[in-house]
């Protein structure tokens, strides 16, 4: 396999700080499912159809991080989010469907305008959602037969990875976010896959602890995966 570094720039997930990417370039600048699972495993994450490992010279805050899914139970908050969702029917799909991007734009577009995909476009999405050598499943999450969010996961041998979760804005107080994950999780007890990963665990960015509470989950720290045990609630 063969790597390049980015040049610095503004990190998108914490101010004053500079970020610098470790790149997958390969023989031809494209990855393989097995390739991934591999880098999957040393920290690394997909953006469409590039492979990256944050690699940042004066900064280590961001850790991958991935639930040992045969193990996950959920919290109490977990629990009651679960039970105000139980009106939602949830469907799977193996293709991108046309349905799909409104929502996204309108997540963007209503949620994200200080982030780096707003505005929204189809351009964007696809470059951003697809992904040529790699399989992805589609989580749909449906209200009183209304399609209301899309969790989109990538398939690997060995794991789920949690790609990113979308939804009409105006459902935002159902906590659809962790509901996803907690459907991912779901999957990957069912498809016998040891770990969904959740991308970048980042304790100083708090639109991003979230994800550090699913237990029990292992961190990518020092090039090490190191477990966390479920914390007393």
């Amino acid at each position: 396999m063969k790597f390049g570094i980015t040049q610095a720039f503004d990190c998108s997930y914490l101010d004053n700080q500079q970020e610098q990417l470790l790149v997958f370039v390969g023989e031809s600048n494209q990855c393989s499912a097995s390739q991934y699972n591999l880098l999957l495993d040393a920290g690394f994450r997909r953006s469409g159809d590039q492979v990256y490992r944050p690699h940042c010279a004066n900064c280590n805050a961001c850790h991958s991080i991935r639930v040992i899914s045969n193990q996950f139970t959920p919290s109490k908050s977990q629990r009651r989010i679960i039970n105000k969702n139980q009106d939602i029917q949830v469907f799977t799909s193996t293709t991108d469907k046309p349905e799909y991007f409104p929502i996204y734009q309108s997540y963007i577009n209503q949620r994200h305008q200080n982030g780096s995909m707003f505005p929204a476009s189809r351009h964007q999405y696809d470059g951003f959602i697809n992904c040529d050598w790699l399989d992805s499943l589609f989580i749909e999450f449906y209200h009183d037969d209304k399609l209301i969010g899309v969790a989109v996961t990538d398939v690997l041998p060995d794991a789920l990875s949690a790609l990113y979760t979308f939804f009409l804005p105006e459902y935002e107080h159902r906590s659809l976010g962790i509901y996803a994950i907690i459907q991912q999780i779901e999957q990957a007890k069912q498809q016998n896959k040891p770990f969904l990963y959740l991308g970048y665990q980042i304790d100083a960015c708090q639109k991003m602890r979230y994800k550090a509470n699913f237990y029990p989950h292992q961190r990518f720290i020092n090039l090490k995966w190191q477990l966390i045990s479920k914390k007393t609630r």
